[in-house]
């Protein structure tokens, strides 16, 4: 339902406890009476160990779809302010956002972004599943976006298994704009484990990039969605910052 972070500072880590297995074993019974998911490939998902799940990003609820289509829990980072809110409603959010899993983090720019890695390096160092969107935020035209390069440095530090996820359909559940959700097919699709170690050390920006690259091409079989061929972002505005991010471009998740 939240957006992954692409430039954040952690907080306090939020761990699984009762709660997220109490939320996820009523949740994914109702979800799959009530919308009916299509859902291959789950025999793709390490039972035990770090795996990072990288899927494309069509909807809000995305990050309800996956940890529920999931066979095993998934953690993801999401937006603190979810998190930081007051009274009866604020209760609401961080239990809910608690209970499916979410680690709260601080929006933040430039090399702050890699404070945002690490949290997720963390949750990976604990042997457990951390779902990310390579493209760094939805797209809103359908488009599959090209990848950033924190997944593959995530992946070529941890050692973790990297599982493509494909998603489709789940633009129309809660559509831009929409307050509710909506009842309609959806398809989730966990591909084979990518073996990444080929493409070199995490140090190296080329072997990030081309891993990454690996990535996208594994979800792009899996969505069917058109490649945009560009990062899901705005330009820099200015000449500064155009020029600020050739010559060091920015690790994003």
């Amino acid at each position: 339902m939240s957006e992954i972070v692409a430039d954040a500072v952690p907080v306090a880590p939020v761990r699984q406890g009762p709660l997220y297995r109490i939320v996820r074993g009523v949740l994914r019974p109702l979800v799959r009476l009530v919308y009916r998911p299509t859902i291959t490939g789950t025999e793709h998902v390490p039972r035990h160990g770090a795996v990072i799940l990288a899927s494309n990003h069509l909807s809000f609820v995305d990050s309800i779809v996956i940890p529920l289509a999931s066979p095993r829990p998934v953690q993801f980072l999401a937006k603190s302010s979810y998190f930081t809110g007051t009274g009866f409603s604020g209760w609401v959010s961080r239990t809910f956002f608690g209970a499916i899993g979410a680690v709260p983090v601080e929006r933040g720019a430039g090399s702050q972004a890699q404070e945002a890695l690490d949290a997720g390096k963390r949750i990976l160092d604990d042997g457990s599943a951390f779902a990310l969107y390579p493209e760094g935020t939805r797209s809103l035209d359908g488009l599959l976006y090209r990848g950033r390069t924190g997944v593959a440095w995530l992946a070529l530090t941890t050692g973790a298994t990297v599982v493509p996820v494909g998603l489709v359909g789940t633009e129309q559940i809660q559509p831009v704009g929409a307050k509710f959700p909506r009842i309609r097919p959806v398809t989730v699709r966990f591909g084979e484990p990518l073996d990444l170690s080929h493409h070199g050390s995490a140090t190296s920006g080329r072997a990030r990039r081309a891993a990454t690259d690996e990535i996208m091409a594994a979800i792009h079989a899996l969505s069917g969605q058109e490649l945009a061929g560009r990062y899901n972002e705005a330009p820099p505005h200015s000449a500064l910052a155009r020029l600020a991010d050739r010559v060091v471009p920015r690790e994003r998740l």
